[in-house]
């Protein structure tokens, strides 16, 4: 026994040992790889890159250049005498100490929360119709929403204004009709919450087909499982939007609030097309406000000033959504 123990196979791992190789370490990279693993994890960043460049080109330097002029005072005279004067913080103090800015501003946050949640309520009841309804009612009802959709926002404000036009608008003629007659002449821009209610109804008008159609999208991707396993339990038709629909809608309507915040905040050609502010700049928001002092008084320094106040203002809004999302994916790692 003691012999056949002697020439015994001592099996590889001896035979490695007593050729002096040292054994495979777990932590060290195989030979060869080395470049081949760089090269894979810098591939994204490349990839990124031209996107990257072309951003930090359109939207980068342009806001740098807004920022540097928001530090500056320039007016006519200064642009026709190519002169450049420094005056520090002095637009921002002004801005900030306007009661008219801070006026503006709280408008501008109650003009964009009624609009988001018109939007929001609008878009998602057409788009669980669009789940319900048939095939050819679908496509139908679709094919309008993107017409509405894929229409020029200058096209569709100038149809609004012929809607809602004072002597021949369709919309006072059939108030007129239907036994309204005090609204057979009525200036729908002459006041302030009439003219925003006509700025509300274009913008609504605008957003809800987005809402719908993308809405519509996420209820295909809900598993009819679920809908007959809630049956089975005996939940109705409410109950099984709130367990089952509604879960899943749920990072979606996140999402789509937070895009519609920043469209409705920035928007600028309806106020401005509807009634340019007016009247007596009664219907201002942030971004009619900044070109307003900009290029309308001629003090450009100061709206540059207004218009990056206005992208922190909206930061302000969107932060409490940024915070979710960012809790969300630390939940998912």
């Amino acid at each position: 026994m003691a012999v056949a123990t002697e020439h015994q196979d001592p099996g590889p791992a001896a035979a490695g040992v007593r050729r002096g190789a040292a054994p495979p370490s777990r932590t060290a990279p195989p030979a060869g790889r080395s470049g081949r693993g760089w090269r894979g994890g810098a591939a994204p960043y490349l990839l990124l890159l031209p996107a990257l460049a072309a951003t930090a080109a359109l939207l980068g330097w342009p806001l740098v250049k807004n920022g540097m002029l928001s530090f500056q005072n320039l007016n006519m005279r200064q642009l026709i005498q190519h002169l450049t004067e420094w005056n520090g913080t002095a637009n921002y103090r002004e801005a900030l100490g306007s009661a008219d800015f801070w006026r503006v501003t709280g408008r501008s946050v109650a003009f964009t929360g009624v609009n988001v949640v018109l939007i929001m309520v609008l878009g998602t009841l057409t788009g669980l119709l669009l789940a319900r309804l048939g095939t050819r009612m679908r496509l139908l009802l679709s094919t309008g929403l993107v017409l509405a959709w894929a229409m020029p926002v200058i096209a569709a404000t100038t149809v609004f204004q012929w809607l809602f036009a004072a002597r021949f608008g369709v919309v006072n003629w059939v108030l007129d009709r239907l036994g309204w007659h005090s609204m057979a002449d009525y200036n729908w821009t002459g006041g302030q919450y009439s003219t925003f209610f006509v700025i509300t109804v274009l913008i609504v008008w605008q957003s809800v087909p987005f809402v719908a159609l993308n809405l519509y999208a996420a209820t295909t991707t809900i598993p009819r499982e679920l809908y007959e396993a809630a049956a089975l339990d005996g939940a109705g038709a409410w109950r099984g939007f709130t367990s089952v629909t509604l879960p899943f809608l749920r990072p979606f309507l996140l999402a789509t609030v937070f895009l519609e915040v920043i469209w409705v905040f920035k928007a600028f050609p309806q106020v401005f097309a509807i009634n340019e502010g007016g009247p007596d700049r009664l219907t201002e928001t942030l971004p009619v406000y900044a070109f307003i002092e900009g290029v309308g008084n001629q003090h450009y320094g100061m709206g540059a000033a207004i218009s990056l106040l206005t992208i922190v203002i909206l930061l302000v809004l969107t932060s409490s959504y940024l915070r979710i999302a960012l809790r969300k994916e630390e939940d998912e790692l």
